[in-house]
């Protein structure tokens, strides 16, 4: 494997000692685990990466009642690290080991590498309705949400209410990191993606 990409032909199946342990230190998962994921990826992906139209079709599946096309890109994008639109195996594990496995923090930064779609370091209102309304959209009629989070824009408006303590109409990752640690119900919004991926 070079630059997290299994190369092409007979190794294909095998991971490299050295990306294995680097998945080791760098994720949650034990090399057994690894292994047994990178086993099942290239089983499901047999050229090594995972495409986008591949990934939607996963996620259309686990929501058959809305429309996860949407929401499935935005997290396509923040699971494609190096922006080449394909997913390798190191990409997916490490993404997989955050949302899964990662603490407080760790899934809090993800959220807002999601969140934070032009990728300037904060989470302007437009940002933030595009992907709470491609949620909204994937989740359907499935859930069920409070009066004041009955559509995408009271919710993100509620959000900011809460958030943005400069009025700066924008988050920095810090504001973002702080408001959902202080309201459990901002992160239960925040993370409905969270087991989704």
């Amino acid at each position: 494997m070079r630059n997290g990409r299994v190369r092409m032909g007979k190794s294909s199946s095998r991971l490299d000692n050295d990306v294995l342990k680097d998945l080791e230190l760098n994720t949650h998962f034990s090399s057994k685990e690894i292994l047994q994921w990178h086993k099942g990826f290239m089983k499901d992906c047999p050229d090594g990466c995972l495409h986008q139209n591949e990934f939607l079709n996963i996620y259309q599946q686990f929501f058959p009642f809305g429309d996860a096309t949407k929401f499935a890109t935005f997290v396509f994008k923040v699971f494609d690290e190096n922006q080449d639109g394909l997913i390798e195996f190191t990409e997916f594990i490490k993404a997989l080991s955050v949302t899964s496995r990662g603490n407080v923090d760790d899934k809090l930064d993800w959220a807002f590498r999601l969140y934070d779609l032009d990728r300037d370091g904060y989470i302007n209102k437009d940002e933030m309705m595009e992907v709470v309304d491609a949620i909204y959209k994937m989740v359907g009629p499935m859930v069920t949400y409070p009066e004041d989070e009955s559509t995408p824009k009271m919710m993100v408006s509620k959000i900011f209410k809460k958030m943005d303590k400069n009025l700066t109409e924008k988050l920095s990752k810090e504001e973002f990191k702080d408001g959902s640690k202080v309201d459990p119900t901002i992160v239960k919004a925040l993370c409905l993606y969270d087991g989704l991926v």
